[in-house]
């Protein structure tokens, strides 16, 4: 890892996008891979907590980003947050990781749009 925490944080904020869209998008996927059943329907349920995921979700990526971006490169030479390769590496990721969470939490609002 370039920074400490850094891929935490990116992976937390992956986790809570998919909790913003288990609602959504959860059923959606399931269903069209084939697993249905009524158990399903349930993931409606966390709809009301839909919010509260988008912000801790927005609240992870800005601390990667923050990590990444901000924060100030104190590292000893010989170390692997020394690489510019793995810092180059994991930028890629954030903005990758970052990308398919905003398609997920903006899936439930781009779906009336879409006949």
């Amino acid at each position: 890892m370039a920074i400490p925490g850094t891929g935490t944080s990116i992976l937390a904020g992956a986790l809570a996008g998919i909790g913003a869209s288990a609602c959504c998008v959860g059923p959606f996927v399931l269903v069209s891979l084939g697993i249905g059943g009524a158990w399903v329907g349930t993931l409606v349920a966390l709809e009301p907590f839909r919010p509260v995921f988008i912000a801790v979700t927005i609240a992870f990526l800005g601390l990667a980003y923050r990590g990444l971006y901000l924060a100030p490169e104190a590292c000893a030479p010989g170390r692997e947050c020394a690489d510019p390769q793995i810092r180059s590496r994991q930028r890629t990721v954030f903005w990758v990781v970052t990308l398919v969470v905003l398609a997920l939490v903006g899936a439930p609002y781009a779906a009336p749009l879409f006949p």
